[in-house]
């Protein structure tokens, strides 16, 4: 029953993660595609005079929308105003909560890869840790800085710097592991954006008109070039909480280079969408991100370890027992191995029936991306791979 309980509780805090994450994302796509398309109104018009610098008409679900954008704050403040915070916080702290019970709380398999680092438990889990926080105070210490007024340069520097980290992380934690912790460090700049930075100054610009004064309009300036890092962030954050389906991205040997390309591609087309919402189209960003997807898909193509020479006849229960000595302590109906409280992906091979119906899977984890075992957990050797993969070309038969 507690292995169910917390089975159910990784599917709870994930659907609420992702449930946050749209009304978030969905929100920021939006308003940059609202501040992108606003026009300023005609001089001597209304809106001008009443301080708006830029409005746009729209029409959706049957209604017309007019959305207006003061170039400070309007003259007087009204009665109730919408904040935008809430989608950020539940992100976070589902996708922190998320984190623990998937990978911290099971860090001896889901973070620690012995062909990689050897670390203890505690060691993987500081280093996620440490990934989080130290990416916003480093973050957060580059905007404040002489470079922040520099968004170019701000941009190239911050995303090099994630590119350090995606190459740190991929030299100390498992493929999978690296992939979702700089996923996180780059979800806490957000969220942090978003509590440390944004909010605060929409609250001393709404301080300042209810104590008469003009509000200082550098909070707006501080509060909109971290909303536009946030929009830039998405994409490949989106990716990150993905990849976990994708081993042949977070196995591949040079996986955290693979995922820079990838974020690169990401940033590339969202420019393009920004871009194009201003009414400039410039195609040679998403040729750009495509480019960069198609060096992905051809560098991550299978491409098999030679494997040695079988050694003996290759048979059925020879298969099986391997299968019992290095698989089924995570993939039976009721998993022994510590931390593992249910098959994954809900693969079993504790009968010959369900070995022989996972063959092609089992080659493909084994052989191909060679990501199972886990870290290697169970230490199969290459001997075992050979037979495995012997068996397999033979037709995988239960003889």
């Amino acid at each position: 029953m507690d292995a169910h309980l917390m089975e159910f509780l990784s599917l709870l805090l994930r659907w609420l993660h992702v449930i946050a994450g749209i009304a978030w994302i969905g929100s920021s796509f939006y308003f940059i595609w609202l501040d992108n398309s606003l026009e300023a109104p005609p001089e001597g018009s209304a809106a001008k005079k009443k301080g708006v610098s830029g409005e746009l008409w729209a029409v959706h679900g049957g209604g017309f929308y007019n959305p207006q954008k003061y170039a400070v704050a309007p003259a007087s403040l009204p009665e109730k105003l919408h904040w935008f915070k809430w989608e950020a916080y539940t992100t976070w702290l589902s996708g922190t909560a998320l984190l623990v019970v998937v990978y911290w709380l099971k860090a001896g398999t889901m973070m620690i890869d012995g062909s990689v680092a050897n670390l203890s438990v505690a060691q993987a889990v500081g280093i996620g840790v440490a990934s989080m926080v130290g990416s916003w105070f480093v973050y957060d210490g580059l905007c404040r800085s002489p470079l922040g007024k520099n968004d170019a340069l701000l941009g190239a520097i911050v995303f090099c710097l994630i590119a350090a980290l995606a190459w740190a992380l991929g030299h100390t934690l498992g493929g999978r592991a690296a992939f979702i912790h700089v996923g996180t460090s780059i979800g806490t700049i957000m969220a942090a954006n978003v509590f440390f930075v944004i909010i605060p100054g929409q609250k001393k610009m709404v301080d300042a008109m209810r104590a008469g004064q003009l509000p200082d309009p550098i909070y707006g300036k501080r509060g909109k070039q971290r909303s536009v890092h946030n929009n830039y962030f998405t994409l490949p954050v989106l990716f990150i909480m993905i990849s976990n389906h994708y081993a042949s991205t977070y196995s591949h040997p040079q996986a955290w280079a693979v995922l820079v390309l990838i974020m690169a591609a990401a940033v590339s087309i969202r420019h393009f969408f920004n871009r194009r919402h201003k009414g400039v189209i410039e195609l040679q960003y998403p040729v750009l991100g495509a480019v960069l997807l198609g060096i992905v898909a051809w560098w991550t193509a299978p491409r098999i370890v030679p494997l040695p020479p079988v050694e003996g006849p290759v048979t059925f229960d020879r298969v099986r027992g391997i299968m019992g000595q290095r698989c089924t302590t995570c993939h039976a109906p009721s998993p022994t191995f510590a931390g593992i409280t249910q098959p994954p992906a809900g693969v079993v091979l504790h009968t010959p029936d369900a070995i022989v119906a996972n063959a092609q899977r089992i080659y493909q984890q084994v052989i191909v991306t060679r990501i199972m075992p886990l870290g290697n957990v169970t230490q199969i050797t290459e001997q075992e791979r050979a037979v495995i993969a012997a068996w397999v070309a033979d037709g995988a038969k239960a003889k």
